[in-house]
């Protein structure tokens, strides 16, 4: 898994691409703070080589807890910044600090 971030000049945006290898999977989505953990929201894409791939434009100085929906199963990503305890689902979740 991945994630790369690309700044904005122009505004305080950041484009933040996932990219998840899941060859066998037919669906991955990725929900969390930023989509009011949404898992109606459209799926990432898939490409050729079997890796999911979507950018979502977050406002930059704040920290957005998110999770891969693979297939139905809840996955963290291994480069998160960092994990955050969540009480509600009795697990951790992964963090993007922008």
């Amino acid at each position: 898994m991945a994630i790369t971030k690309q700044y904005l000049k122009s505004k305080p945006v950041c484009k933040v691409t996932f990219s998840v290898p899941a060859e066998e999977a037919k669906e991955v989505k990725v929900v969390g703070t930023f989509n009011n953990w949404d898992t109606k929201t459209e799926g990432l894409k898939k490409l050729k080589n079997g890796t999911f791939k979507g950018t979502v434009d977050l406002e930059t100085g704040n920290s957005y807890e998110f999770k891969y929906i693979i297939d139905g199963v809840y996955v963290n990503d291994s480069e998160a910044d960092g994990y955050l305890w969540n009480d509600f689902a009795s697990a951790e979740n992964g963090v993007l600090n922008l």
